[in-house]
């Protein structure tokens, strides 16, 4: 959400941040900005009193998402702890005082428990004087080359209510128009910067790239041998099913995976949802492999120079964990508007 706040031509103050190496790719990424990491239970306005408040102040975020993910039955509902860390949120709202807050999560949010979750957050906004705006927006529609689902609450000191942004789902970004200038890989490659494989064959890549001559970030998780041989039978659009039988003997009930499980990418369309790509082995549309990193962040419409930090496992994570950086523009681009 940061970098589409600073292509809308915010600057970024402050920043709570308590994994240390989403930290530490966030200190890169975003120099000038102060990050605080520390869990947010413990942080206060007292730790951002550098505010320069003769300006008008944004709070925005995205608490943890996971317990409300509808691929995610085990921690769904109210019992969870962490489903109700917005509750630091709407406190630290409260404390500050802004102009405007951003709220983002997952779809999910409106459904678990009955929609629970969302009518607390929206009745917490009003509770302090904010005219509450809310909707679901499909990155795919606003050139992310991703169906990603998101939903946004917004909240205005001024009474101003926002209007669903404009976007266009007859124009969408395809996985070829993401990724293909991007280099060709194997199965658990681990390189840092190497040169681009074409030149740039959409827009959105050239629009990707600057004025770069190379990016970083491409690893790939090394699967196994028999892995390997599962990706050969599937097509683009496939998944587990097309798998011969003889190949899944490790699974006690194959029929219980779902469908993401071994899903190949379809280069002609916008990516499925990059979440947990790893543990689901999202495969290349054209190559027998994971995807890289680079190649998802690339779907998650992350720039090049954009570089994620720690081992593989925990820079996956953060590119599955993202809103896309585009899609956070098109929020901040009509909050500044009826900021003006």
């Amino acid at each position: 959400m940061s970098t589409g706040a600073v292509w809308g031509g915010l600057k970024i103050a402050y920043a709570v941040e308590l994994e240390p190496n989403a930290a530490t790719t966030y200190r890169h990424n975003h120099p000038d900005t102060i990050l605080i990491e520390r869990d947010i239970r413990t942080v206060t306005a007292d730790d951002m009193r550098g505010l320069n408040r003769a300006e008008p102040l944004i709070v925005f975020g995205g608490p943890p998402c996971q317990g409300f993910s509808t691929s995610n039955q085990r921690t769904r509902g109210v019992i969870n702890s962490n489903n109700w860390l917005f509750l630091e949120y709407a406190r630290l709202v409260e404390e500050l005082s802004p102009d405007w807050v951003l709220f983002e999560n997952v779809k999910g949010m409106a459904e678990t428990e009955g929609g629970v979750f969302l009518e607390s957050v929206i009745r917490r906004f009003k509770r302090l004087g904010l005219k509450v705006s809310y909707f679901v927006l499909n990155a795919a529609h606003y050139g992310v080359p991703q169906r990603r689902t998101r939903i946004f609450i917004l909240g205005s000191r001024r009474g101003q209510e926002l209007t669903i942004p404009k976007g266009d789902s007859s124009k969408l970004t395809s996985v070829s128009d993401a990724i293909d200038d991007l280099p060709e890989l194997e199965n658990g490659a681990n390189y840092g910067d190497l040169p681009y494989r074409t030149t740039p064959r959409s827009h959105y890549a050239e629009s990707m790239r600057g004025q770069l001559s190379s990016s970083g970030n491409h690893l790939v998780t090394r699967n196994a041998g028999y892995v390997v041989e599962r990706y050969a039978y599937i097509p683009q659009g496939g998944n587990w099913e097309h798998i011969p039988q003889e190949l899944m003997n490790n699974y006690a009930n194959r029929s219980r995976c779902h469908t993401g499980i071994y899903y190949r990418l379809k280069q002609d369309e916008p990516s499925v949802v990059v979440g947990n790509y790893r543990k689901n082995m999202l495969i290349h549309p054209t190559q027998h492999r994971g995807l890289s990193v680079r190649e998802a962040a690339r779907l998650q419409s992350f720039p090049d120079w954009y570089r994620f930090k720690g081992s593989i496992g925990f820079q996956q994570q953060q590119v599955g964990n993202a809103v896309p950086p585009m899609l956070a523009k098109v929020i901040f681009d009509q909050v500044l508007a009826h900021s003006e």
